[in-house]
């Protein structure tokens, strides 16, 4: 080859590679989205469902990550109890977790929400790991020892107990609040997990990892959800309390909370007045997806987080925690 042909030679490379550099830059600032836009924006159809709430009523329909999310094995062998798993963050939190790795024990409520639970479990034997599904109500201390015990039978540890199922129900004044609602709100959402983690206690071993979902509201309550935001602020206390409890008793199980801000599940539709506009009052001026939560919880339960205990984070589409 002469100096000629070597120069042309040269100029030909150099051109092919500058047009594949382009085609990867133009293919890389496709990923990138705008965070304003990257889901769906209120308004949403006008909707009204009987609490639970369910997906297939959902429209638009949230996103779990079915499609999106890619584990790398953080939870590989790992154990872990999400309530709340049929649907929503729960139901992200369980794809996620099955996709990095870990057998997924799905606790949820009622028969209506054997669909969605059920969908949830398919998902997690699809990455390759193990779903047990256990119905009842986590208000019941009884259920509570009953649930981690099948855990133990069927997994034979417990590394992760996620616990994020809640009630709420939005009223307008406090004399609009029935008793047994207020008591059921603080049964579903606090004093569950008292019960779960008095009962996973004793099989975690150090290294694992309890994970609360505390709310927006437990720093800017919305009024009409005043039983709701009331447990929201006793998780918070709850969550950095257990948390120093377990680090001076040298247990070496971390506890720590994710503040989501709206999220779309169906307990929007089926708690809320005025669903169509949900989450177009926060400085992102749209809800958040399950899915957009569900990496905080991989983080907190992997061991990239081992030195985080006692600690929040928010994910609140820009709403101030301080």
């Amino acid at each position: 080859m002469n100096q000629q042909e070597r120069k042309t030679h040269i100029m030909a490379l150099s051109c092919f590679l500058l047009t594949l550099m382009r085609k990867v830059m133009s293919s890389s600032n496709q990923n990138v989205q705008d965070p304003q836009k990257k889901h769906p924006v209120p308004p949403f159809p006008q909707q009204e469902q009987e609490a639970p709430g369910v997906e297939r009523e959902m429209e638009p329909k949230a996103d779990h990550g079915e499609e999106s999310y890619r584990g790398t094995g953080k939870l590989k062998g790992k154990k872990a109890i999400i309530t709340g798993g049929d649907s929503g963050i729960g139901k992200a939190a369980a794809i996620a977790f099955a996709r990095e790795g870990a057998d997924v024990l799905i606790s949820y409520l009622a028969d209506v929400e054997d669909e969605d639970a059920k969908d949830t479990a398919r998902w997690v034997q699809e990455a390759g790991t193990k779903a047990l599904l256990v119905k009842g109500d986590i208000g019941e201390a009884s259920h509570c020892r009953s649930l981690v015990e099948q855990a133990i039978t069927e997994f034979g540890q417990v590394d992760i107990l996620v616990n994020n199922a809640a009630f709420q129900m939005g009223r307008e004044s406090l004399q609009d609040i029935p008793e047994g609602e207020w008591e059921h709100t603080f049964a579903t959402n606090i004093h569950s997990m008292y019960y779960l983690c008095k009962a996973a206690e004793p099989y975690m071993k150090k290294g694992a990892s309890i994970i609360n979902t505390t709310s927006v509201n437990a720093y800017s309550p919305t009024p009409i959800l005043l039983a709701y935001a009331a447990t929201k602020g006793a998780i918070q206390n709850f969550t950095s309390n257990l948390a120093q409890l377990f680090l001076e008793q040298k247990k070496g199980i971390r506890v720590n909370a994710v503040a989501p801000g709206p999220v779309w599940t169906p307990l929007i539709p089926s708690t809320m007045p005025n669903a169509d506009k949900f989450g177009e009052n926060t400085p992102m001026g749209r809800p958040a997806q399950p899915a957009e939560m569900a990496p905080i919880y991989v983080f907190l339960a992997s061991d990239e987080s081992s030195y985080i205990s006692g600690a929040t984070i928010p994910a609140t589409g820009g709403r101030v925690t301080i």
